[in-house]
This record gives structure tokens, C-alpha cells and sequence, in this order.
């Protein structure tokens, strides 16, 4: 079967004053239809930009994708004209964008939100998608529907109003959904609830998934594999089990170090990533996590390392992945998380 998405060595960049922030930096996966793929990682580490590459919706100036290609269904879509690639954005890959306070028009109802997808995409009269609105909301389980779709967003809660952006977002039945930090900001009621509903509506349609966020918890459960990055590459992909029980990077061990256990003991502290990210304007050639690694060396400094073969689905940006473990350099096992303890 052929992926529904395939990025290949996808580079973006944002031309400053100071330099050019190489915010993407050779990123290459592919998706199948129906499959989740989980893109982890710490802020700034450009998994927003590559989710925004792939819908074309990069600011210019001062940001461009400077090469690679997005094949998406055999097309690439970094070649298509504007008005292409408007036909297939929110008709074909839509985009849970990951701030609803701001994504949202204040000044327009939510009837005329969801509407305006349903009536540019399908052709639907007025009313017909005002009918169609409802039962999205009604399906994004908002209560009393009727009323509430021609109300503001001002008059939604923060959980409600993602749930309208997860409605917007599946409103055209896409093939692929885009999810950035879905669960950012809402309590963990919530958080549950919004995961649980963007699980359930994949399986019925059958859509392919990407989820950014950079809480490993929160992919846990609802992955078939994961892509962690930093600095702009991909330094480790996995399928989620696989990841969860044998991670290979120490960037990965670290941020799995990082979650609290419900099993640890209460006075336990946890083992969090020291140092801060690179900045990403002239970044040597070199490993860019070696000032924060534990298992660093000289020839990490030497030369980035590529993503090499761990085993047939398991690839890892470390000159010494057979080395890294979740027992640490020294031997001493500090934490970390089953894939089942995020569902």
C-alpha cells in the first residue's frame, strides 16, 4: 500500500536579522492511511513548522521552504499552484490548530465557522451546512446544539472551543488530520476526553493522524509510532512500543526520565534534561544535543550524526545508540514510562 504522506528531506528556514534559523532541517516520514504517527519533542524543536510545511501555510518573509517534497495521495504539494493547494486544505488535510483562544474569528458565529469549509469544499447551500454544522458540534459532543451553533466563541469554554476546532477540522472529511498540542491548556478531565474523541472519530473514518505535542504521556496511548525530534531533525522514530521499551537516543531517554510515575516513591525527584536547546541560527555541524548528553563523546562534536538502523523499524541519530538505555550511562535505572501508562 502506498503512504498517504510521504515528506521527504524537508528543509524550512526563517531569514532574521541575526542569521537563518534552520527550523527544519532534513526531516523525511512517511504516514499510512489510518495510521497516528506521534511527533514529540521540547518547544522549538520544529515540530510545529514541519506540521505548517506540510500545509503551506509558512509566513513569508521571513520563513520559506527552501527544498524537499511533500508527496501527498502522489502529488507534491510544494509544486502545486496556490489555488491547489487551497482545494485540498480543510478538504483534504485539515489542521487542529494549537491555540483555539486565538483560532477562532471572535466576531463570527460558530455556524459561520464551520460553514464556510462546507460550502467553498462541498458545495452546500446555507442551510445545508448550517444542518451539517450541528451535527458535527453534536458529534464533538457539544450539548444543546442547536443553540449553541449560532452563538460566539467569547460564550464557549476553552474545552468546548477546541472541540469546535476539532469539528472544523473534520468537517470535510479529510484523509489526513494535523493535530498541534490538541490538549494544550485544558485540565486533565478534559485532555482525556478531547484524546478519547479524536480516537473514536479516527477509527469511524478511518483517518491518518499526526500528533504533535512534547509530552510523551499524551502519545502513549494513542500512537502506532513516534517521531521525536530536536533542533529541527528527527533523532529517533519507533513504533510507540518499541520506543517506550527501547528507547536509543539520549535525547529520547531524557524526556521519558522526565515524566512523573505514579509507582515512584513520593519523595523521589525526577531527572530532568539539564541545559536548554541550541539555538538554531548557524549551528555547527555536530550533534546538536551533545552539550546536554551524558553519553558524549569527541566525535559527537565531530559531525551530526545521521539516523542510522537500530534494527528494520527502529532508527536512531546517535553514534552510540547500542550504548544508550533507560538505565543510564552508569548503569542505574532512573525511570521512565510504559506505553501503557498514557492511555
Amino acid at each position: 500500500m502506498e503512504p498517504l504522506l510521504d515528506v521527504r528531506d524537508l528543509r524550512t528556514q526563517f531569514f532574521t536579522q541575526d542569521g537563518v534559523v534552520k527550523a527544519v532541517d532534513g526531516v523525511s516520514f512517511n504516514l499510512m492511511p489510518g495510521e497516528t504517527l506521534g511527533i514529540v519533542g521540547e518547544s522549538g524543536c520544529g515540530k510545529s513548522i514541519t506540521a505548517l510545511s506540510i500545509m503551506r501555510l509558512i509566513p513569508s518573509p521571513p520563513g520559506k521552504i527552501v527544498s524537499g517534497e511533500i508527496i501527498f495521495e502522489g502529488e507534491d504539494v510544494l509544486k502545486m499552484s496556490d489555488d491547489e493547494v487551497r482545494s485540498i486544505r480543510g478538504r483534504k488535510i485539515a489542521m487542529i490548530f494549537q491555540d483555539p483562544m486565538t483560532s477562532l474569528n471572535p466576531v463570527l458565529t460558530i455556524n459561520r465557522q464551520i460553514s464556510e469549509a462546507l460550502e467553498l469544499h462541498l458545495g452546500m447551500t446555507k442551510s445545508q451546512a448550517r444542518q451539517r454544522s450541528i451535527e458535527l458540534l453534536k458529534m464533538v459532543g457539544i450539548p444543546n446544539a442547536e443553540q449553541r451553533v449560532d452563538q460566539y466563541p467569547h460564550q464557549f469554554s476553552g474545552g468546548m472551543r477546541q472541540r469546535v476546532m476539532i469539528a472544523m477540522a473534520l468537517s470535510c472529511n479529510p484523509s489526513l488530520l494535523i493535530a498541534d498540542e490538541p490538549t494544550t491548556a485544558l485540565d486533565v478531565t478534559i485532555q482525556a476526553q478531547i484524546l478519547d474523541l479524536m480516537r473514536n472519530l479516527q477509527a469511524e473514518h478511518n483517518t491518518a493522524l499526526i500528533l504533535i505535542t512534547h509530552d510523551l504521556g499524551v502519545v502513549a496511548g494513542m500512537t502506532d509510532r513516534i517521531n521525536v525530534m530536536y533542533a529541527g531533525h528527527i533523532v529517533e522514530t519507533a513504533p510507540t512500543e518499541e520506543l517506550f521499551a527501547n528507547p536509543k537516543h539520549p535525547y529520547t531517554v531524557g524526556l521519558l526520565n522526565s515524566i512523573p510515575r505514579l509507582d515512584a516513591p513520593r519523595k523521589e525527584k525526577l531527572n530532568p534534561i539539564r541545559g536548554l536547546p541550541p539555538d538554531l541560527i548557524d549551528l555547527p555541524d555536530m550533534c546538536p544535543f551533545m552539550p546536554r548528553c551524558d553519553y558524549a563523546r569527541e566525535k559527537c562534536g565531530q559531525k551530526n550524526p545521521p539516523l542510522m538502523d537500530v534494527n528494520e523499524v527502529h532508527r536512531s541519530a546517535c553514534w552510540f545508540w547500542d550504548e544508550v538505555s533507560l538505565a543510564g550511562p552508569t548503569g542505574k535505572r532512573e525511570g521512565g514510562v510504559t506505553a501503557n501508562d498514557g492511555d
